[in-house]
């Protein structure tokens, strides 16, 4: 008899903990918290992917309704494909946009963020200073660029001081990508720096130590140490790097619409549906081939995560 009243005395605390842990407003709080974010996510996302994907399958003008869709089938694939001139322009930009940020702004962001981890004087008025251009918009470091690169502007208002006569277009259609790759570096390597110093901060020292102790350089102790402890954020870099080059759309519409020589998969999708010659069915295409390039980078990425984390 003792026993089991002790035993029922210690479950009823732990009945009443756990019918305590979620009130009823508990639950409304919840249901607010959660459901109106996940409406608006699917409002906003899911509703207007679906229907860019069906709608990419027909022709619609800017002023007709739903009902006067013209189904055309894969018509209009076919033709971004085989007749479309932009088309494969702005697929090669978006690559040269990629490979750009793979290897310039990503390997200054690592650098940064190793020589600021090692906590020189200054390193944190470095890392703000750096780390500005995020909060940023990629619409206002288009014009801020756009002041610099003009004729009349501060890039060759500097050189004209050593050269005399000095007067060039850098927004030429020669080579304006590059020019405006290098203005959407300068955002991307203070966040690149902030992910790569969030995991160098992850780093147990007493590895970099040990190396150290068995007679490593520098380099070695973060060719062998460092960098191969850094591969949880190597891959959440590749893939912010891959969805921003991919999805690259304010800086080269402010600068000049995305054309002459700035054509992007994005911009494509903006002029077709938006545009003067409105086509909302091929707009939706080239969105939806977007969305389908992306996803192959994402879902595996996706899938790695949440395997990981079902096997734990």
């Amino acid at each position: 008899m003792s026993t089991k009243s002790v035993g029922s005395t210690s479950r009823r605390p732990r009945k009443r903990a756990r019918l305590q842990r979620l009130t009823r407003t508990d639950k409304i709080v919840l249901v607010v918290l959660i459901g109106i974010p996940t409406l608006l996510h699917i409002a906003l996302i899911w509703v207007p992917t679906i229907g860019s994907a069906i709608l990419s399958f027909g022709n619609l003008g800017p002023l007709s309704g739903f009902t006067d869709v013209e189904w055309v089938g894969l018509e209009n694939y076919k033709q971004i494909f085989e007749i479309y001139p932009p088309f494969w322009p702005a697929v090669r930009h978006n690559i040269i946009w990629l490979a750009f940020f793979l290897v310039v702004p990503t390997t200054m962001g690592l650098l940064l963020a190793y020589l600021i981890d090692k906590e020189l004087k200054g390193s944190r008025l470095y890392q703000s200073a750096i780390f500005l251009p995020v909060v940023l918009s990629l619409a206002l470091v288009g014009f801020i660029w756009e002041l610099i690169y003009k004729q009349e502007g501060l890039l060759n208002g500097v050189i004209g001081v050593f050269v005399e006569n000095f007067d060039r277009d850098w927004l030429a259609s020669s080579g304006n990508l590059y020019a405006v790759l290098i203005a959407a570096s300068w955002r991307h390597v203070g966040y690149v720096m902030i992910l790569f110093l969030a995991g160098l901060k992850g780093v147990d020292p007493a590895l970099r130590e040990a190396a150290a102790l068995d007679g490593a350089s520098e380099w070695q102790v973060f060719r062998h140490v460092v960098f191969p402890a850094l591969a949880p954020v190597n891959i959440v870099v590749l893939v912010v790097t891959i969805i921003e080059s991919l999805r690259a759309f304010d800086i080269v519409f402010v600068i000049n619409g995305g054309r002459n020589g700035l054509e992007l998969l994005s911009v494509l999708v903006t002029q077709n549906v938006i545009g003067e010659a409105s086509r909302i069915g091929y707009g939706s295409a080239l969105a939806v081939i977007l969305l389908v390039i992306s996803m192959t980078v994402i879902l595996p990425y996706l899938y790695k995560t949440f395997r990981e984390d079902l096997v734990r």
